[in-house]
């Protein structure tokens, strides 16, 4: 069963096999439905430790691109789809950890919610401190209460968008272009905030799939 998990080919051949040409829309669907709910069904009836860490290390050792192929395209408001968005959402903390956390510190000071608190991290908050929760949230999906890590993803993302659009606001003037980059990624956070919010809300009425 460990095999299984560590190697890149996560699923069987014929599951891939759907995606080599990528013409049949209904098909690659079908296939991340099935490959993200049966991961997810055999990880939580038995929650291996060993399991669960090479699962939340797997795109540091075999890339993003695999899990890409399987849930990229998929609905944001499915299960593949929220897998899919939480591993990107690690991955992307992984890349810019102290930029992140630069942005997620000054939402942390301008955001008046209780979003922080949900999220999770210590404050102040600087790159381990923010890569160590991408990990738990992950972690979360597999051995924890599945709604409660994305809303706690969701959470951070709000708290990272709040601080992007406000350090863009700081930087318009001397410098519009960054300011404009800085924008983009608060709507991206904040897109990705209502799409794991809505996962949440589906998980715990039973109509996530």
């Amino acid at each position: 069963m460990s095999d299984r998990f560590h190697k890149p080919a996560l699923f069987t051949s014929g599951m891939f096999e759907a995606f080599l040409g990528g013409e049949d829309p209904a098909q690659i669907s079908r296939v991340a439905h099935e490959t993200a709910q049966a991961l997810l069904a055999r990880v939580r009836q038995d929650p291996d430790p060993a399991i669960v860490d090479r699962l939340v290390a797997f795109t540091d050792e075999h890339g993003i691109d695999a899990l890409a192929e399987l849930w990229s395209r998929s609905n944001a408001k499915s299960l593949p789809g929220a897998l899919w968005r939480i591993y990107l959402l690690r991955l992307l903390i992984r890349q810019d950890a102290e930029g992140t956390a630069y942005l997620y510190q000054r939402g942390t000071e301008v955001l008046q919610s209780i979003d922080a608190a949900v999220a999770g991290a210590p404050t102040p908050a600087g790159p381990a401190e923010i890569t160590e929760l991408a990990d738990r949230i992950l972690r979360g999906l597999f051995e924890g209460d599945f709604a409660v890590a994305l809303d706690r993803a969701a959470a951070f993302c709000r708290v990272a968008a709040a601080g992007a659009a406000s350090v863009a606001d700081d930087r318009d003037i001397l410098d519009p272009e960054r300011a404009s980059e800085l924008t983009t990624r608060a709507l991206r956070f904040t897109r990705t905030a209502e799409e794991l919010t809505a996962c949440a809300r589906l998980w715990r009425s039973g109509s996530l799939d």
